[in-house]
């Protein structure tokens, strides 16, 4: 029996739905291989706004109906908590954009590279971040490129639209920056950011240098197929095979203005490896969701995988406790973030005005952060918090009707 919930309809199969039906059997089926982390993502989204984290009771002003909003499990993986964060984020971000073109770029790793990441997150998804950064920082700073000190942020993705492990870096970046000593705003070309090759060289070098490191220093495991890559030559022949595959650079066009850039960070920042719209079918048998297949270009397919294989690959993409899968750099630093942005205004008022481009200043608040109590969905009329509901409650309070306490 499905609670009514004062978040709004919810699709017809969510990630939970999956968890709930096949979780058992799949930590069963694993539980040697299942480390905390994944046993606490199955745990909390299966319990996400459910009786097992309690809840309270609203009541509608106007008609008097009520009904039972459960707790979010708040978890970063759960489909159905981002929502919430996602707006807080953006409300926070609104005052730090800047009336210059934003540009986006994407910093993916190769697949030989990609499998020893998946075997040590913690420390190459954090090399990841801090060579993509660095190649972006060291090249615009260089006089015959930008000459600038850029700012900007990045995202990590581990994804790709079919589940499978796909380690990238999304950044959004400032078209400009600060001249070395702070006087000026260098503008970029208006649709140009960085020269992309140079970009990827550098990645490359950097990530390696550091991934070496990382190695000599002891701090990288390796299991299953990779065990031979604890070798030092192995693993010296391993990293040189790599300097001649791919590394993927890719530079998109500029954003339309300071709005435009929010509603992608609210597309990017917060999305975990499915969205609960994606997920078309559930039975026994399998768990059916829509995919885009980047390479043909073509319309949404459906694709269909086994219960252990779809909550595999979801897993896939847990992050280590801890990690900061959002990261400032550059005079966006989060250490001198205000007193730099601050700056960046004065010179850029000073230059071209309060906002360039006839951009709009952005409103210091985001409606969708409203505090206003949701609405009825019989009458439209503001629901009110009546009572709490205990975590677990499975039984009738005195008190209260006794769907209240219902865990059915």
């Amino acid at each position: 029996m499905a609670h009514a919930d004062s978040r709004g309809d919810r699709p017809a199969v969510e990630v939970a739905d999956v968890l709930r039906r096949h979780g058992e059997a799949y930590l069963r089926d694993h539980a040697g291989h299942l480390g905390r982390v994944e046993r606490r993502v199955i745990g909390a989204i299966t319990a996400c706004r459910t009786a097992t984290l309690g809840g309270h009771v609203e009541a509608c002003d106007d008609c008097g109906t009520t009904r039972v909003a459960y707790n979010s499990c708040r978890n970063r993986h759960c489909p159905k908590c981002q929502g919430a964060a996602r707006t807080k984020w953006l409300a926070d971000r609104q005052g730090e954009l800047l009336s210059v073109p934003y540009f986006h770029v994407v910093f993916t790793l190769p697949a030989p590279i990609a499998a020893i990441a998946f075997q040590n997150k913690a420390v190459v998804y954090a090399i990841l971040f801090k060579a993509a950064i660095q190649a972006m920082t060291t090249l615009a700073s260089n006089p015959r490129r930008l000459g600038a000190e850029i700012g900007g942020l990045a995202v990590l993705h581990t994804w790709g639209q079919a589940l499978t492990h796909h380690p990238h870096v999304h950044c959004v970046v400032p078209g400009g920056g600060l001249s070395p000593d702070g006087t000026r705003w260098i503008a970029g070309r208006s649709n140009f950011f960085l020269a992309v090759k140079p970009l990827a060289m550098g990645f490359r070098r950097l990530f390696l240098e550091r991934l070496k490191r990382a190695f000599d220093a002891g701090a990288l495991g390796f299991f299953g197929d990779l065990a031979p890559l604890a070798d030092p030559a192995a693993f010296a022949a391993h990293l040189a095979a790599t300097r001649h595959v791919g590394w993927v650079v890719y530079a998109k066009r500029p954003f339309g203005g300071p709005e435009q850039v929010l509603a992608y960070l609210g597309r990017y920042t917060h999305r975990v490896a499915i969205a609960n719209g994606r997920i078309k079918a559930l039975d026994d048998d399998g768990v059916a969701f829509t995919w885009k297949d980047y390479r043909q270009g073509g319309p949404a397919k459906l694709m269909r995988l086994k219960p252990d294989e779809f909550i595999r690959r979801f897993l896939l993409h847990a992050l280590p406790d801890g990690f900061h899968r959002i990261r400032h750099f550059g005079f966006l630093a989060n250490g001198h973030r205000a007193r730099r942005l601050a700056l960046c205004r004065s010179l850029l008022a000073d230059k071209t005005g309060p906002m360039a481009n006839g951009e709009k200043e952005p409103s210091s608040t985001d409606p969708s952060a409203s505090a206003e109590p949701p609405p009825c969905s019989e009458c439209g009329g503001a629901m009110r918090f009546i009572a709490h509901v205990p975590r677990g409650c499975d039984r009738p309070d005195a008190n209260a009707p006794p769907f209240w306490c219902d865990t059915s």
